[in-house]
């Protein structure tokens, strides 16, 4: 086990558990607190039908993580109907594309999803995408919920109250990286940086953790979206000569890494959650031997039921395997959260959900714990409130929608290039 040198994270078997409340910036109306309901509430048990959209990722440079994501959404939405009898809540979901900021699918997906009258929109996966819709979200009156927003521009944003996401902060794995990258004996970094709200925020952070290490960065080029030629920034990485490269991109990385192999040994190459792949036959096998990459959330193999489960259901449903689980879990939790806060408010009303987004949580502090959609929905049909720990963890939202806990995982990749959890 590896102890960080910061008092705030260390390792557990391939997890960095860090505490998160004394890491969030002050500030800003607070998510799911101020907003009144201007829809009545239902009685308990009596019928309602729950209509929510998903922007995410179909195409663009996060299409990987889109199948994950939509299976998670699709798995929570089973789990909730199949309790309608008892709840009185039938789910109903729209499947919508994000795209990225290069192919703007959202200019025409939001607009529809919107359209549908949705209570909430899940996504989208990139930060920077969802920047460019988050107004005309909220502005509606609509919740927007992320399961893969990790910049930090969203802890102060003017949500109006409506924005929540269930992965944590890049203040979080950008600490858990740097420092990671510094135990590993590197004194000197380089990165490629994706330049938006994601993946400048990111390499902010990792530059914060890893010079407070003692490291110094020496080069971080950036590059945008819609880019196809990388050469510039991979010279420039290059010719600074640094123990170790952190890549924090998109799926650009496919297209950067072979002109890396050669000039640094794997075990010195970094990913991130924008990235990490089961590359596999894409590379010789060999290529990324010991890389290692951060991914905010428990390990996958510390929620392998859940994947089991969630493989189990899309085969019954006919639906293809997963080559990725990346953010699958958080998104199954964002959709449960959002039926179980519906039921406590009584309402498909989305102010009166948002509402009720922080209690469900567990973010009021007096709820009973629960992990499954029934078990929660049963205390508070029976008029308690219910605290909802997630497949993804236990979330508690603050007061402008963040999560106040979370777990980083770390992973490092085989001969294959496919990665498991890092048991250093």
């Amino acid at each position: 086990m590896s102890v960080f040198s910061r008092s705030r994270g260390k390792v557990v078997g391939g997890i960095a558990v860090v505490g998160v409340g004394a890491l969030f910036l002050a500030g800003c109306a607070g998510s799911g607190g101020d907003t009144e309901s201007s829809a009545p509430a239902a009685e308990a048990g009596e019928e309602m039908t729950l209509t929510i959209g998903t922007a995410l990722p179909q195409t663009g440079n996060l299409a990987f993580l889109g199948p994950p994501e939509e299976a998670g959404v699709a798995y929570a939405t089973a789990q909730i109907n199949e309790a309608a009898a008892e709840t009185g809540l039938t789910l109903d979901v729209i499947y919508g594309d994000s795209g990225d900021t290069d192919n703007k699918a959202y200019e025409t997906e939001i607009p529809r999803l919107l359209g549908e009258g949705v209570s909430a929109i899940i996504g989208a996966a990139s930060s920077g995408t969802s920047l460019q819709f988050i107004d005309q979200v909220v502005g509606a009156g609509v919740i927007q919920f992320s399961p893969a927003n990790t910049s930090d521009a969203f802890t102060t944003y003017d949500d109006n109250g409506l924005y929540f996401r269930t992965a944590p902060s890049d203040v979080l794995q950008g600490e858990v990286l740097g420092n990671l990258i510094a135990e590993d004996g590197n004194q000197t970094l380089g990165m490629i940086v994706l330049n938006d709200s994601y993946g400048t925020g990111l390499a902010g952070y990792v530059t914060e953790a890893f010079e407070a290490a003692g490291g110094e960065v020496v080069a971080a080029p950036t590059y945008n979206t819609g880019d196809t030629s990388f050469d510039a920034q991979i010279s420039e990485v290059v010719a600074a000569d640094p123990d170790a490269i952190a890549l924090i991109t998109f799926e650009e990385v496919t297209t950067i890494l072979p002109s890396l192999f050669g000039q640094i040994p794997s075990d010195k190459l970094y990913f991130v959650d924008g990235n990490l792949s089961n590359f596999g036959d894409q590379f010789p096998a060999g290529s990324l031997t010991g890389a290692k990459g951060t991914l905010p959330g428990l390990t996958i193999d510390s929620i392998a039921a859940f994947t089991d489960e969630l493989d189990a259901f899309l085969e019954a449903e006919g639906i293809a395997a997963l080559e990725e689980y990346s953010y699958a879990a958080e998104s199954y939790d964002a959709t449960i959260l959002l039926a179980l806060a519906s039921l406590a408010a009584g309402s498909t009303d989305s102010a009166a959900i948002a509402e009720k987004l922080v209690e469900v949580s567990g973010g009021s502090g007096d709820g009973e714990s629960c992990s499954s959609y029934a078990e929660c929905a049963e205390i508070i049909l029976g008029g308690g409130v219910a605290d909802y720990d997630g497949v993804s963890g236990p979330i508690t939202f603050d007061e402008v929608g963040d999560p106040t806990e979370a777990s980083i995982g770390i992973y490092e990749f085989g001969d294959d290039n496919t990665y498991a959890a890092y048991e250093g």
